[in-house]
């Protein structure tokens, strides 16, 4: 299939400041000199940002790892996850066409498509707020037929659930994502025959009891979002602490599963993680972990040091160090092995501390020298 950009082009691009902090530091997991391996997440996150991706946003990407612009051009245009057209201000329907769906019901999703939003894919609907197209297997063979909208998956559809799925976005309400037909995950319709070792008390799955509380189905990504807080709709910024009510959806079944036990290993552990995510920095740190909590300093001492400096760190890994009381050079050369195994942990990069020599790093920088001529 042929691919080209966009006639209609904005003149220009940048990322928000939280999301070029975000690209930045991303740039700093590769080796210098291949900084270009960086292409494919910046330019994903670009299009979150927008919704597609422009030309000045490629050519922006591009002159940040100090690429030819025909090269970037190159990975954009191969790979059919970058929508190289302007996509639907509220949501992008993706309708899985491949044989599962298909032979359950999926061109009755296309005709919905077709009719609620444009004849074409690709094209805006007349308001501007939708558009879609027919894509192949998502993986979700087993809730057949299927869509992804935005972010999530909405499984189990009828041509009517799509339907007033459509009509909740529209609304400024985003319909919660997974099965729709009241089914818990990808178990059989007459529910769980195995791992059935709990009772089910749960409301949705853990993936969808994730983006159900994250309620960012289809916002764009600015960078600067709180975990667990919803930016509702549209381009972020702004959060909408209670949604506009939501009327029944059509065709309400009991969950099949409803009372029959289920093996619900790693679900508070998703959740345990998520909840800490959402916490400030200084609550997080109080908890218990394994290891021992470094010195650390409510504000700097003098002058906070520049640790970008650092191999491995990048704005946004400084922003963490900086929130866990760590300001100075000094701090991360006086780490032992206790204080690794922490902050390891807090930061989420497991390995990473030894691997790029943090310690002898900072080190060298607390006594003035340059560390890259000690290598």
């Amino acid at each position: 299939m042929l691919r080209r950009l966009h006639p209609d082009q904005p003149e220009s691009f940048a990322f928000t400041p939280a999301n070029q902090a975000w690209a930045e530091a991303q740039i700093t997991k590769y080796p210098k000199g291949r900084q270009a391996s960086a292409i494919i997440p910046l330019l994903w996150r670009a299009q979150e940002q927008e919704g597609w991706l422009t030309r000045p946003a490629i050519e922006h990407v591009a002159d940040m790892l100090e690429m030819a612009h025909i090269r970037a051009l190159e990975v954009a245009t191969f790979y059919f996850m970058f929508q190289l057209q302007p996509v639907g201000s509220v949501a992008h329907v993706q309708v899985c066409g491949t044989t599962s769906c298909m032979i359950c019901g999926a061109e009755d999703l296309v005709a919905v498509c077709r009719e609620r939003i444009a004849a074409r894919p690709h094209q805006l609907s007349a308001d501007g707020k939708f558009s879609w197209e027919e894509v192949e297997c998502l993986g979700a063979c087993a809730n057949a037929p299927m869509a992804q909208i935005g972010k999530d998956y909405y499984e189990d559809l009828t041509a009517e659930k799509l339907g007033w799925i459509l009509d909740e976005l529209a609304a400024g309400r985003v319909p919660p994502p997974g099965p729709q037909n009241g089914r818990f995950t990808s178990e059989p319709l007459g529910g769980p025959t195995s791992l059935t070792g709990a009772a089910q008390e749960e409301d949705h799955n853990g993936s969808v009891a994730l983006a159900v509380r994250l309620g960012d189905t289809v916002s764009r990504i600015q960078g600067d979002e709180v975990p667990l807080v919803t930016t509702w709709l549209g381009k972020g910024g702004g959060t909408l602490a209670t949604p506009p009510a939501r009327p029944a959806p059509p065709e309400e079944h009991p969950r099949p599963a409803a009372g029959q036990p289920v093996d619900r290993t790693g679900t508070t552990e998703l959740e345990a993680r998520e909840e800490n995510k959402a916490k400030p920095e200084a609550d997080v740190a109080t908890d218990a972990a394994p290891g021992r909590a470094p010195e650390a300093l409510d504000a700097p001492e003098g002058e906070a040091d520049d640790l970008k400096r650092i191999k491995g760190v990048g704005p946004v890994l400084e922003g963490k160090l900086n929130g866990l009381g760590i300001w100075h050079y000094r701090q991360i050369a006086d780490w032992g092995q206790d204080e690794i195994v922490w902050v390891d942990g807090f930061l989420n990069f497991k390995g990473r501390i030894e691997r790029d020599g943090w310690i002898a790093q900072a080190a060298a920088l607390a006594r003035g020298e340059d560390p890259e001529k000690n290598d």
